[in-house]
């Protein structure tokens, strides 16, 4: 296994991402144009892009501009789609904001829907809200050194330029949030190329522990299910054979190894204050708070003690506690608008809870293999042909006991009872389980593999 490859990369970060006051940035063209065309194609226009530096105006003609993403791009999602500006080459020479830049890509307001509104298929905050939220993630992240794209707050005003009735258009001004390029983002770290997700295997081979691991309790924290990580060659959590590496950056360095940069976080709780998908998966019961935050933390980094040993877990947990004053710290500067701010700091909250106390973190889980959940103590059948439990699955503390039986809350942290064959019950209420089988000390300590 190769050392981790965890680099301090705020040494090397481009002129525009150095800062943390929103860029002024005006985009003229004929985004109408853009928006109205078919958006699975790769179409694009020409435009300018003007942009404030140190309070001078520098224009750069002849940028191509053209929509990204994936589920943003349908006008059902998003009226107003993220977007990516290419550079031309004289573009690195008109002002040294734009040094060393290619393109930019840009999380756009998505829409103009109100605050609690999510959109319905995947759950947005089709706001201006939501680009703002979403760069406070960036530097958070950055501030517990945890590597990613980087990302800067914008403030865009978008003009049209293809009006045939020849009036000027008022601009549309929005907030908005800048995000590295991947190409500018690997060389950046040191690496030589991305690995395509035909080429990356799973981060058991490719990557190291440490990083894997940091990752892992990185996505927990921001509430982020939209990305996926094969952790082994037979690992199948929310991934398939199509993305084995899912809004994550594989750099592949010029000695082989690999700096995984995680980034895409605009469906994360932290930014849209909830999923709609929640109690299709998990049960608000499951914790004393019945905070829907709290357990998705919980249930991310319980999915972490199935894939990696304690002395990674602890040694994670160690470099998270000790970087927590930088994390309240980037909140505190992070001039969120007031809800924002309150789903931030329950995300925060709830995880700092999780990993400071060993009594947390290593809570009850299911221990012994072929461990069955039941409907009543004498055994009734409960989930049918689903009913065995899958090792490391987190319980409740028990509710009552007859017996050998324990009743207990069950969280699906593997997403092992959703569909296709979906096992209601564990998330309408207790189940019944033996008690022999749940225990805390899961992963195994070093004294008890002895």
């Amino acid at each position: 296994m190769l050392p981790s490859l965890l680099i301090t990369v705020a040494l090397s970060i481009r002129p525009l991402f150095s800062g943390v006051e929103p860029i002024q940035l005006t985009i003229e063209a004929p985004l109408a144009d853009l928006m109205s065309h078919d958006r699975d194609d790769d179409y694009g226009v020409n435009g300018t892009l003007t942009v404030v530096d140190n309070g001078r105006s520098v224009r750069v003609g002849d940028v191509r501009i053209s929509l990204r993403g994936h589920t943003s791009r349908r006008e059902s999602e998003c009226d107003f789609p993220k977007l990516k500006v290419e550079l031309p080459a004289g573009s690195l020479d008109a002002t040294p904001l734009l040094a060393g830049l290619h393109s930019i890509k840009i999380g756009t307001h998505c829409g103009e829907a109100p605050d609690g509104e999510l959109t319905t298929r995947f759950g947005r905050l089709a706001n201006q809200h939501s680009p703002h939220r979403e760069a406070f993630i960036y530097r958070l992240l950055a501030a517990l050194d945890v590597p990613a794209l980087s990302a800067r707050r914008a403030k865009i005003a978008y003009l049209e330029t293809g009006a045939t009735d020849g009036a000027r258009q008022r601009p549309l001004v929005r907030d908005a949030l800048l995000i590295e390029d991947t190409d500018d983002a690997v060389r950046r770290v040191g690496a030589t190329r991305a690995i395509g997700e035909d080429e990356f295997s799973d981060a058991q081979s490719q990557l190291t522990a440490a990083d894997t691991v940091r990752l892992a309790f990185a996505e927990a924290l921001i509430g982020n299910f939209d990305w996926c990580l094969k952790m082994a060659p037979n690992d199948t959590y929310r991934c398939d054979a199509r993305h084995p590496v899912w809004n994550i950056v594989a750099a592949q360095r010029a000695d082989g190894g690999v700096v995984p940069l995680i980034y895409d976080f605009d469906v994360a709780g932290m930014v849209t204050g909830r999923h709609p998908w929640f109690g299709s998966v998990f049960s608000r019961a499951f914790a004393p708070s019945r905070s829907e935050a709290e357990i998705e933390v919980i249930a991310q980094l319980q999915r972490a003690r199935t894939l990696f040993t304690r002395r990674d877990l602890d040694g994670a947990r160690q470099a998270f506690i000790a970087r927590k004053p930088q994390a309240m710290q980037s909140l505190a500067a992070a001039d969120l608008d007031p809800e924002g701010e309150t789903i931030a700091k329950r995300y925060l909250d709830g995880f700092y809870t999780q990993i400071e106390s060993d009594d947390e973190f290593y809570g009850p889980v299911v221990r012994t293999a072929q461990t069955k959940v039941y409907a009543a103590a004498d055994g009734a059948v409960v989930c049918g042909n689903r009913s065995v439990v899958p090792v490391g699955t987190p319980v409740s503390s028990t509710l009552q006991r007859i017996g050998d039986r324990v009743q207990v809350m069950v969280l699906d942290v593997l997403w092992y009872w959703t569909s296709p064959d979906p096992c209601e019950a564990i998330r309408r209420g207790p189940v019944w389980i033996d008690a022999g089988a749940i225990g805390t000390d899961f992963p195994p300590s070093p004294e008890m593999q002895k």
